[in-house]
Parts: C-alpha cells; structure tokens; sequence
C-alpha cells in the first residue's frame, strides 16, 4: 500500500474529531495501515495537503460538494476498531 496522509476535522475541532482521531490513530498502528494523521477543525480542510479527509457523517454530508480532489471517509466514533479498520483498508486500498 501507498503511505497516505489524513485529517480529521470537525466543526470546532475540540471533542468529537479529537476523540475519533485517537481512534483512528490506534487502529492505524494495531493494522501497520501507511496513514499519517493529524487533527483540525474544518478551517484547516481548505489548506489540507493530504488525500483523505475523515470526519463524522453530518460533517461528511456538508463537505461533499466542497472537496473534490481528496477521498471523503465517514466515520462514526462508536464504531467498533473492526469496523473502523474495514472501512480505512477500503479506502486505502481504492
């Protein structure tokens, strides 16, 4: 696999993103996933150089027509790390 480059973002970019980046996080190093990850609010969205943005489904549903070239993965924080795995393989495999 390709190394890949992640934010998570939130609205505000204190709680929900904060807490679904530390998941994010151990999943990526319990799997070896290539995927660097780091954390903002959705200011830091525009000026983002990666290629993947991770946010939460009501977030994901306002950014989808303002990001156009980076992948836009929807995450919830209750989601098992099973789960949070099979979906982050997937698009790091697409």
């Amino acid at each position: 696999m390709n190394s890949h480059k992640a934010l998570v973002a939130c609205r505000a970019g204190v709680g929900s993103s904060l807490m679904l980046k530390i998941k994010v996080n151990e999943v990526v190093k319990e799997n070896n996933f290539p995927l660097e990850v780091e954390h903002s609010s959705l200011d830091g969205v525009p000026g983002f150089q990666g290629d993947m943005i991770i946010t939460l489904p009501d977030v994901a549903n306002e950014l989808i027509e303002k990001i156009y070239h980076r992948r836009l993965l929807a995450l919830r924080i209750l989601w098992t790390r099973m789960k949070l795995r099979q979906n982050l393989k997937k698009h790091l495999l697409s």
